[in-house]
C-alpha cells in the first residue's frame, strides 16, 4: 500500500474512531431516559415490561458495529486501543459534568441548577457500572472476533460478527443489571426481566446491523484491494 492510500485508510479509522467515541459518550449522557418499545404488544418477562429500555441502548450498539468494523479492517491491536480510549473519554466527560453541575448557575440563567442536576448528574454507581460492564463486552467483543476470524481463516464474517456480539451483548447487559442490582439503584426482582429484554433488544440490533458491516467491508476491500481476510497496516 501506497503512502496515499495509507494516509487516506488512516483517515478512515480516525472517522470510525470518533464516531465510536461519540456513541459511547452519548450512551452514558442520555441513559436516563426510558422508553417502551412495544413491537409484540404488552409482553412482561419476570416482572420487567419487555422492551422497557434506556435510550443509552440506541447509540450503544453502533460501538459494537465499529469494533466489528475496525477489527476486520485494521486488526485487533487498533480494535483494542480504541476501546481504551473510549474509556477515557467517558470518564474524562463525566467529570467535566461533575464540574459543571458544582458550579452555581446566575438567577438569569436559562438552566437552573435543578433542572441540570436533574437531567446531568449521573449517578457515579450508575456510571461505574456502565464502564465496568462495557470494559468486559468490548475487549471480550474483540477477543472473539478474532478468534473466530482465525477460524474461519477470514471467511464467514456474518459468523464472527454474530457470534462475538451475541455474548459480548449478554456479558454487558448482564453485567451492567447486576451492578446496579448490588448498589440497590434497581430491584433485584427486576434483574432477570431487564437482562432478558436487553439482551433480546441487542440481538436484534446485531442482526440488523449484519448487513451494514458487510456493505461497509466490501467498500473497503475493494478501495484499497484486499483479499478475504486481509487487513490495513496502519504502521509506519
Amino acid at each position: 500500500m501506497n503512502q496515499k492510500d495509507k494516509k487516506f485508510a488512516f483517515q478512515i479509522f480516525l472517522f470510525l474512531a470518533a464516531l465510536f467515541i461519540t456513541s459511547l459518550v452519548v450512551s452514558n449522557l442520555i441513559f436516563q431516559k426510558f422508553f417502551y418499545w412495544k413491537p409484540f404488544g404488552d409482553v412482561t418477562i419476570f416482572g420487567a415490561s419487555l422492551f422497557e429500555i434506556s435510550v443509552g441502548i440506541l447509540p450503544y450498539p453502533i460501538t459494537f458495529l465499529i469494533t466489528d468494523l475496525i477489527s476486520e479492517m485494521f486488526g485487533r491491536k487498533k480494535a483494542n486501543q480504541v476501546v481504551t480510549v473510549g474509556i477515557f473519554a467517558s470518564f474524562f466527560s463525566m467529570g467535566i459534568i461533575l464540574l459543571a453541575n458544582y458550579v452555581p448557575a446566575l438567577p438569569a440563567s436559562p438552566i437552573n441548577d435543578e433542572t441540570f442536576n436533574q437531567v446531568f448528574a449521573l449517578s457515579p454507581i450508575a456510571v461505574l457500572a456502565s464502564m465496568i460492564a462495557y470494559l468486559f463486552a468490548q475487549y471480550i467483543d474483540v477477543a472473539i472476533y478474532h478468534f473466530w476470524k482465525k477460524i474461519t481463516k477470514g471467511k464467514h464474517l456474518w459468523l464472527r460478527n454474530n457470534f462475538s456480539t451475541f455474548l459480548s451483548q449478554f456479558i454487558d447487559t448482564f453485567t451492567v443489571v447486576g451492578l446496579l442490582c448490588i448498589f440497590k439503584i434497581l430491584p433485584w426482582e427486576l434483574f432477570s426481566g431487564l437482562v432478558i429484554s436487553g439482551f433480546i433488544f441487542k440481538i436484534i440490533i446485531a442482526f440488523i446491523d449484519t448487513p451494514f458491516l458487510y456493505f461497509f467491508v466490501y467498500l473497503l476491500r475493494k478501495r484499497f484491494k484486499l483479499k478475504v481476510g486481509e487487513e490495513i497496516n496502519l504502521e509506519y
